[in-house]
């Protein structure tokens, strides 16, 4: 079968299309770097980075007919090769290669039909994947060590363990120092109903308690970690956060 032509129709196929496409552009990135980057001579027409279902990559000449069959990747590669440093040109390539993996996706999910649910779902299960532009700036080893220090953390996040989450009420942030277990106890569900009727400063859904929070330090506000790209392992070593909001406010004189 050839690659190029080859159309998935399930939700399980595209993904499986998106998995060979992209592990070979990362290939083309990382391992083959060397080949890759020889075969861009800036000398040369436009060139395109192509991979394939089969962990196969290819620079070649656009495809002639118009409009293509498929979606192009990014057109000339090769005339940025020698106007900047070497990693800056292969992050650039990384990034418009994210592009067009999605934009492929997303075709073969309009053209056969994918409803809200399917296209969801495909995008929930590529989304799980380092893209390939974290791949090759090192950015994926960086979250797979903050997730490891989000799975310790998840099984102990008493709201008083950690300045990201406190309640949202001022009231229990200035609890007495030293109050017998049953009121701790008591003062620990109270927050834990509170905070389920909290609702996101940023995306407007409710609390979970399997999600980390945190709480702005001026307006009060709470978001979701991931709404204002904060992590546990950040905000261990935020003494005053503010969130996007207050952040672009002027100070006040």
């Amino acid at each position: 079968m050839d690659s190029r032509t080859y159309n998935p129709r399930t939700v399980e196929e595209v993904f499986r299309d998106f998995k060979g496409r992209r592990a070979a552009l990362i290939k083309a990135l990382t391992t083959d770097v060397e080949d890759f980057y020889n075969q861009c001579d800036p000398e040369k027409e436009n060139l395109c980075l192509y991979g394939f279902p089969s962990e196969q990559w290819e620079v070649n000449l656009p495809a002639e007919e118009v409009p293509p069959e498929l979606p192009e990747p990014v057109l000339g590669i090769n005339f940025a090769r020698d106007g900047m440093q070497e990693k800056d040109w292969l992050s650039l390539v990384a990034v418009h290669s994210d592009a067009w993996l999605l934009a492929i996706a997303f075709y073969f999910g309009a053209r056969f039909g994918f409803d809200k649910a399917d296209r969801k779902r495909l995008f929930n299960m590529i989304n799980e994947l380092p893209t390939i532009f974290e791949v090759v700036t090192g950015a994926a080893k960086k979250q797979v060590k903050e997730k490891s220090s989000v799975s310790n953390h998840s099984g102990s996040k008493s709201k008083s363990s950690s300045k990201a989450q406190r309640a949202p009420e001022s009231q229990s942030r200035q609890s007495k120092p030293s109050q017998p277990k049953e009121e701790d106890e008591e003062l620990e569900e109270q927050d834990d109903d509170e905070h389920g009727e909290t609702l996101c400063g940023a995306c407007g859904e409710h609390y979970g308690t399997d999600e980390f929070w945190i709480c702005c330090d001026i307006c009060e506000k709470w978001f979701h970690g991931k709404c204002v790209k904060i992590t546990p392992a950040r905000a261990e070593h935020i003494k005053q956060y503010k969130c996007p909001s207050c952040s672009n406010k002027r100070a006040r004189p």
